[in-house]
This record gives C-alpha cells, sequence and structure tokens, in this order.
C-alpha cells in the first residue's frame, strides 16, 4: 500500500469533526489495507509509531527537502526505514539520521510529508486515537465493540487485536487472553473527596488498601523468567533486578501481579517518590543493602495455569495472600467498619502514604478502565495534567522557564479536536530550583514553537497539580480554571493519554 493513501485518509479524518464520518474513512482504508500492512497502518492511524523511539528530534525536521511531485513510497517500505534509523547508534549516528531523514523526506509527496513530520514529532492533530481505530475496526470487521475492547484490554495494545478482527474475525479476537510475559491494560481506580462518600458507590463488601506514593507495576512469571512492565507496558525488568528476584522466588508456577515499588531507606521507610522514579528511571548498580525498591502486591491476573480476571476481587485476595508474603503485600485494613475505615486513611496518611483505595469484593479486574469498582481517597484535590506550553522566567528565575500552561484531556472533542487537551490555568508554584532547571531542559527538547515569552510544547509532560477547587471562568473554552494551582511532582510514569478530563476537571467544581 501506497504512504499516500494513509497520508490522504489522515488529512480527510482531520478535516471533520463527525466521529461517525472519522469511523468511515478509516474503516474504508482498513478495509482495502493488504494484511502485511494492517498492523503498521492501524498504528499510524493512531498518531504513533511502532518504534517508540527514533532518536529524530524536533531539529531534524525543521528544514525539509521540497516534496516529491509523485507518490513512491510504500508502507512497509518506510515502516523498515525507520526502524533501520531507529537502531543507528554511536559516532556519526545523528548524521546518518538526517541524512536518512533528508532522502525519505525527497521521496514523500508534501501530503506524506505532512504524516511522516506528524509522526515523528507526536503531533498528528486528527482526533483518531484508539477509541476512533476501535470504532473503524468494528465497522470494517463486523466484530462487536464489546469483543474488541475486552481483546485490547488484555493483549495491551490495538493494534495485534485489529489486525486478528481484520483477517480472522470474532474468533481470533476471542482468542486472545491473558498470556504470561505480555503486559495487561491496568485497572484503575476513580476518586471520591473522603471515605463516606466513596462507601457510598461500594456495595455492603469491600476492601481498603493503603495507596502508595510509588510506581505501578505489573509483575509477569513464566517458562522465560521474570518480567516487569509499567502502567503503560514498558518493559523495565532490568532496571528492577532486586524485585525480580523478590517475584522469581514467590511460591507457585506461572504468575501475573499488580502492585507497586516504592523504594525504602536502611531503617525500612518508604522515601520520597522522587527517590523511587530515579530508581527505576534507569539501569542503575546493586542498590545498597536495604535501599532498593521494595514491592508491595495488591492483585493478582493470573495464577495456578489460569486467568482470574473475571474472579471477584475476594478469590482474587485469597489467591494473593497464598502465595505472596505479607511483608510483599500491600498494607490493607482488616475492618468492614465505615468509622474504623476512616482512621485507616487518617493513620495511613499521618504515615506518609498518599492515602487510601476502597475495592469491591465481588468485583472481576477490569483491566484498562476507571470504574466504581475502584475508588481512591486522598486527603487533597488532586489532578494529574498535561503541560501545554511554559513562559520563559523573569527576575530571579530569568533563563528558566518557569508558568506552565496545564491542560485537561478531551476526548470527546466538546471543546476541540477529539483527543486534544483543553487548557484550564497556568502556575508557577510550587517549583523548588531544582525543578525549574530540570523542566528548563525537559521543555527544551519538547518545544514545537519559540516565542519571545512563550514556548509551546509537544503534549506528552504529565504534571500532578493540588489545588483548592475549581471556578468558574469565561478565559478557558473549557469554562472552569483552577484554584490556587501548584505543582506536586511531574508524572515520568504516567502517559498523557492518562491524564485526567475535562470532565473530572468539571466535576470538582460541581462537588
Amino acid at each position: 500500500m501506497l504512504l499516500q493513501e494513509v497520508a490522504d485518509t489522515s488529512a480527510a479524518v482531520a478535516a471533520t469533526r463527525s466521529r461517525n464520518a472519522k469511523r468511515d474513512l478509516l474503516a474504508e482504508l482498513l478495509r482495502r489495507t493488504p494484511a502485511e500492512d494492517l498492523e503498521i497502518v492501524v498504528v499510524w492511524l493512531a498518531g504513533e509509531l511502532r518504534q517508540r523511539r527514533t532518536g529524530v528530534g524536533w531539529a531534524s525536521l525543521s528544514t525539509l527537502p521540497d516534496p516529491a511531485a509523485e507518490p513512491s513510497l510504500e508502507v512497509t517500505a518506510v515502516d523498515a526505514e525507520l526502524e533501520r534509523v531507529a537502531g543507528l547508534a554511536g559516532p556519526g549516528s545523528q548524521l546518518a539520521r538526517r541524512e536518512a531523514m533528508s532522502r525519505l523526506f525527497g521521496a514523500a509527496t508534501a501530503g506524506e510529508q505532512r504524516l511522516l513530520r506528524g509522526l515523528l514529532s507526536g503531533e498528528v492533530r486528527q482526533g483518531a486515537l484508539d477509541a476512533a481505530i476501535l470504532d473503524a475496526v468494528a465497522a470494517a470487521s463486523g466484530v462487536p465493540m464489546t469483543e474488541l475492547r475486552r481483546a485490547v484490554t488484555v493483549r495491551g495494545a490495538t493494534a495485534p487485536v485489529a489486525v486478528a478482527a481484520l483477517t480472522g474475525g470474532s474468533e481470533a479476537v476471542a482468542a486472545f487472553g491473558v498470556q504470561v510475559g505480555q503486559g495487561v491494560r491496568p485497572m484503575l481506580a476513580s476518586s471520591a473527596p473522603d471515605v463516606p462518600a466513596a462507601l457510598e458507590k461500594l456495595g455492603d463488601r469491600w476492601s481498603l488498601d493503603t495507596k502508595l506514593d510509588g510506581i505501578r507495576i505489573q509483575a509477569h512469571r513464566g517458562a522465560d523468567g521474570v518480567r516487569l512492565f509499567t502502567r503503560s507496558l514498558d518493559d523495565i525488568t532490568d532496571r528492577l533486578p532486586e524485585v525480580a528476584a523478590i517475584v522469581a522466588a514467590l511460591p507457585g508456577g506461572d504468575l501475573v501481579l499488580d502492585g507497586e515499588v516504592l523504594a525504602h531507606d536502611a531503617a525500612g521507610k518508604p522515601r520520597p517518590f522522587q527517590d523511587t522514579a530515579a530508581r527505576s528511571a534507569t539501569l542503575s548498580p546493586a542498590p545498597e543493602a536495604g535501599a532498593g525498591l521494595v514491592p508491595a502486591f495488591f492483585d493478582v491476573l493470573h495464577a495456578d495455569g489460569a486467568s482470574l480476571l473475571d474472579r471477584p476481587l475476594v478469590d482474587r485476595l485469597a489467591v494473593l495472600d497464598r502465595l505472596v508474603p505479607r511483608e510483599y503485600r500491600i498494607r490493607r485494613a482488616d475492618t468492614t467498619d465505615p468509622q474504623e475505615a476512616a482512621r485507616f486513611f487518617e493513620q495511613v496518611v499521618a504515615d506518609g502514604h498518599e492515602g487510601v483505595v476502597l475495592k469491591d469484593l465481588d468485583a472481576p479486574y477490569a483491566a484498562g478502565r476507571r470504574g466504581a469498582a475502584w475508588i481512591k481517597v486522598k486527603p487533597r484535590h488532586t489532578l494529574d495534567l498535561v503541560v501545554l506550553a511554559v513562559e520563559r522566567g523573569s527576575g530571579r528565575r530569568r533563563g528558566w522557564l518557569s508558568n506552565i500552561h496545564l491542560g485537561a484531556r478531551d476526548p470527546e472533542g466538546r471543546f476541540g479536536p477529539p483527543g486534544g487537551f483543553v487548557m484550564v490555568g497556568k502556575t508557577f508554584k510550587g517549583m523548588t530550583d531544582e525543578m525549574l532547571r530540570w523542566q528548563t531542559e525537559r521543555f527544551t527538547d519538547l518545544a514545537v514553537d519559540e516565542g519571545d515569552w512563550m514556548v509551546t510544547v509537544r503534549p506528552e509532560q504529565v504534571v500532578e497539580i493540588a489545588l483548592d477547587g475549581v471556578q468558574r471562568s469565561r478565559r478557558y473554552p473549557g469554562g472552569v480554571a483552577l484554584r490556587f494551582a501548584r505543582v506536586v511532582r511531574y508524572r515520568d510514569d504516567k502517559p498523557a493519554g492518562e491524564a485526567d478530563t475535562i470532565s473530572d476537571v468539571r466535576a470538582l467544581g460541581e462537588g
């Protein structure tokens, strides 16, 4: 298939705000895409590359050769060239990348150049994210949406499920299940302002977990050993050797566990989140005795040769307690008394933890979903937002990038293109000198447009913001603005696609 066909469809999708029109355009392209090109095309239509990193920076795309007059690039050939470029390393690799990009863009038409530039920079603005792609796959294949969604959550990726649906139908999609060694999209928690409000949403049977200020991990143990995944399903096994060793030593056979890891000091006390993030971000040398990352598991997805996704939490916890020693399990409250639950919340907060998560004991594991079966309670309002732009500092902050502009996700396109972001405020509060130095480097790398006082950045960096509340505002298109927003931390463990939505922000103003 010619790249031009994908570029034309992408442009047409970007030109309409109708979800049905987007679905029909995408479905028509998928129907005529050869089987060998399907996975590539699906990933590209979602605005991504199969190569997570290519080493091609924004500066390399600032000056492009004139476009070709006629299309000639094939989808598989372009993907193969990007794979080759991603593998370049060592002396001369930057020059080799620039030369490769010059050749590739020189052979591309104007429309193909726009698509390639968007894919390489992460700026494909067409509103065709996972939800739209699944709509199109359902229309093109005839496979029900419920079957597609379930397969995607347990497979952890849309493209393989789309290929299965379009080439093998419902039977091929039904074959997807929990596989040891293959990451599953994690179940997520909704929020409540306090413990009584959370209990109103749950049934009569519930459990109460400590909410740690750590890094979410999913641990798989099978015939090929142990693999550890982040919440975004990146494999970080090599970065956490002490955690892998703990999982390897657990009793039983094949196993998939859900939990968090947290850095502790030599006395066994939790260290700040930044220490955990730093230890899990790179391949570190062996930690000093007692100073490594310790897992705290709170769920089990697969054990004893079978998937446990559809089993109620009470059954999964019984398996967890049987296989994982108490020292490697999350601290749970043994109570069904609301007053005791409230006291437990106060105690874990006093101990320096984030809060609690209340869970419905009768609920299955809803992979990839944020519902009412898990409800987190923190002692303050916090939102995970995305940085859209940053202002140049003045006075003492001259030379640094300072005030950050904050955006919430708009998946339905209520206030702009579907899948985009809506600005809800800005802040400079809570930033230490160390944070200012870090964000200046980070946002310089993410810059897409640099003005005299403001730098627009790719919407990739998630930041946790504490706030006193939300107020109505005519200043921002979403109709709300944050009150007394301040930075808590930057979330390198969380992708922009999991940031809070404009609906989440507006809900705080309705409480």
